[in-house]
């Protein structure tokens, strides 16, 4: 069985290099590295790119512009590069815990011969406050599972939740569900998940395979990655509308808080709540993006470029 691992990059910097120390390093070695960078100037001047395939040699590196760049899309063409079995989707800054990433991954998608693909826990960083390290423990716990069609009205939303930070998919039941959803502007990932349920698959959530990522947004980029957020759920009411995102996310909120005040700072239970509001405006402001002049939905955005990829 031949594994390749897929990774996108923009600006690659330190994080990039340790996760590529880091699979040279896996129990179970991947067979190629395929690189898909935005901006060649960019991996070049940071990561002084020939040397590279010298100390990596399953590495390759395949450059477009930034105006070619397109979340699903550009996994797509990665994929289509890859002649492996199973493929890993991974972000350039999602960093392996251990040696046995890919070990337990794959481990975690041939469980079951209904499972589609596989995702990883994502630990917070050293970096982290903690607001993001409780974020983190609460979208990825300790206890595997596995989800499907079934799972709708007890999980809503999570059933579709499956994070292409760190993720695992069979190849064939990719292709044949047609992979990522080409010009989305996020949520590709929960998005083919959703698929993949609704065709009778299941999404395993594997515990054990575990990467350090995560990020401190400040309010501002909070409202900004919601309002791609709510776009993306707006332009799909076939997978969201059916269920509630919102009911999850006040659920986090009211346990955050808790724990904050438990652990004996309460004080950032001010910052949490400018955080809500910023990501509900955005995500209320996404969802009704159709409603909004060009001109703003630019300002709102995270993703400027997908807009003007729309002639917008």
């Amino acid at each position: 069985m031949k594994v390749d691992v897929i990774i996108p990059s923009y600006k690659p910097g330190k994080k990039f290099l340790e996760l590529m120390k880091r699979l040279a390093a896996q129990s179970l070695q991947p067979d190629r590295i395929i690189i898909m960078n935005t901006e060649e100037k960019y991996f070049e001047a940071l990561l002084f790119g020939s040397q590279l395939h010298q100390e990596y040699p399953k590495a390759e590196v395949h450059h477009l512009s930034k105006r070619e760049f397109d979340h699903g899309g550009t996994r797509n063409l990665g994929v289509m590069k890859s002649d492996g079995d199973v493929f890993i989707c991974m972000t350039q800054d999602a960093v392996p815990a251990d040696n046995h990433l890919i070990e337990e991954l794959v481990k975690g998608l041939f469980q079951s011969k209904d499972v589609a693909v596989a995702y990883a826990r994502q630990l917070a960083g050293k970096e982290s406050d903690e607001i993001e390290r409780f974020t983190r423990s609460f979208n990825y716990p300790d206890k595997a599972c596995i989800k499907g069609e079934e799972q709708l009205g007890t999980l809503g939303i999570k059933t579709y939740f499956c994070s292409n930070v760190c993720a695992a998919y069979r190849k064939n039941v990719f292709e044949s569900l047609d992979g990522f959803e080409r010009h989305t502007i996020f949520n590709e990932d929960m998005i083919y998940a959703a698929k993949a349920v609704k065709a009778g698959w299941k999404i395993a959530y594997v515990p054990e395979a575990r990467v350090y990522h995560s990020h401190n947004y400040t309010p501002a980029e909070q409202f900004h990655r919601n309002f791609d957020n709510g776009v993306s759920q707006a332009q799909h009411p076939e997978i969201f509308s059916g269920v509630s995102s919102e009911a999850e996310g006040i659920s986090m909120v009211k346990k955050m808080a808790a724990h904050l005040c438990r652990i004996g700072k309460p004080w950032l239970v001010f910052r949490l709540g400018a955080d809500c509001v910023a990501r509900y405006a955005g995500f209320f402001l996404g969802k009704h993006y159709d409603r909004l002049s060009p001109r703003m939905v630019l300002r709102c955005s995270s993703n400027r470029d997908y807009w003007k990829q729309l002639g917008r």
